[in-house]
């Protein structure tokens, strides 16, 4: 992997695709003008030229409601998602408080964090899990270092050997040392807000509506047609920003870590698992783009997918195609009873017998 060439791209390609977001925003603008323009058309006929049959500051009206409900609703989600902070999220994609005194892969989870934080040169985050998720998978939250989250799932904890944890944190740690995690949330708010054209059309179309027009169901209809498109382009628009910070917290992982064998194996065997989808559309479905790994697939040929796929991201850090891995831990402690066993010293008839003190490795 050519690392800092590869965060170029990818910081590169995330400025245009932000730039695609405000033309999104220009181009739904121009649609709800030109819709709501062919329903007054169908509506009083055609008869009169359209520049002089239109309504006076008729696309100064719609221009400014159109922005009130897309940037309105932008501002009321990022809102609650700030209001709510890194931990409380957490907490709403079923992440707890870590335990460490209490388990031994917490305790090794705490103290990676405390490691990859240091050659990050950043603040430590709040590290959490995922108890319940048997799954491969790790999420970051928040708005800043300040009220970041890092959450494991307990399938991580179980599965991966210390060096590939390693690879797994050092992304995570990436997407909040990037400012991803922000970066993110705002994307979240825009595409809600985009969404706000469509809700609208479809409560002016309402069939139940008692003594609802026709011009009312046509405006209805017309405003959910370019509100569909505008979130459609949104989600696209998001998913193609959040896969190249994929990209980039890969690149960022193998820096830090130096070593292609930590994320790489961590996603080799993500890919020899084939990690149930389904549990990782439970952590978050909302929130898909934040995990690790997601549990989408086969979307319109991966346009709405907010991940590269596992062999495309393999593939960039390995500079080839490279195989899964089995779900086995090299530095998984042993049972008290065979470290007994292998550990004891020999006893002082030579017999190997037992000895009234061992060692834990």
């Amino acid at each position: 992997m050519l690392i800092f060439e590869s965060q170029r791209d990818a910081r590169g390609e995330t400025r245009k695709l932000l730039l695609a977001f405000a033309l999104t925003i220009v181009l739904l603008v121009l649609a709800v003008n030109a819709a709501l323009a062919l329903v007054w058309g169908l509506s009083w006929g055609f008869w009169a030229p359209l520049a002089s049959g239109l309504p006076r500051h008729f696309v100064a009206v719609n221009t400014a409601v159109t922005l009130l409900f897309v940037l309105g609703g932008w501002w009321l989600e990022t809102s609650r998602l700030t209001s709510a902070g890194g931990v409380r999220l957490a907490e709403q994609m079923g992440a707890r408080e870590l335990r460490p005194s209490g388990n031994f892969d917490e305790q090794r989870l705490d103290n990676i964090v405390d490691e990859m934080t240091i050659a990050a040169g950043m603040k430590k985050p709040q590290p959490m899990v995922l108890a319940r998720q048997s799954g491969i998978n790790a999420f970051a939250t928040g708005w800043g270092e300040d009220d970041a989250v890092l959450a494991v799932t307990r399938g991580a904890l179980e599965h991966l050997a210390r060096e590939e944890l390693q690879g797994l944190v050092a992304h995570e740690l990436s997407h909040i040392r990037e400012g991803d995690t922000r970066l993110n949330m705002r994307l979240i708010g825009m595409v809600f807000g985009l969404e706000m054209v469509f809700r609208f059309g479809q409560r002016i179309w309402d069939p139940d509506v008692k003594d609802r027009s026709m011009l009312a169901a046509l405006m209805g209809l017309a405003l959910m047609a370019a509100g569909w498109l505008g979130w459609v382009a949104g989600h696209a628009l998001q998913a193609a920003v959040s896969r190249q910070r994929e990209y980039l917290a890969d690149a960022r992982a193998v820096q830090w870590t130096r070593s292609k064998d930590g994320l790489g194996g961590v996603l080799r065997k993500v890919l020899g698992a084939q990690t149930d989808a389904e549990e990782t559309r439970q952590i978050g479905a909302p929130m898909q783009h934040l995990l690790l790994v997601s549990g989408e697939g086969d979307r319109v040929a991966h346009w709405l997918d907010s991940h590269p796929t596992l062999e495309q991201r393999i593939r960039r850090i390995y500079g080839r195609s490279m195989g899964p891995l089995p779900l086995t831990r090299p530095d998984e402690p042993r049972s008290l009873a065979a470290t007994d066993t292998l550990n004891a010293p020999p006893a002082a008839n030579g017999s190997g017998g037992p000895s009234a003190h061992w060692t834990l490795t």
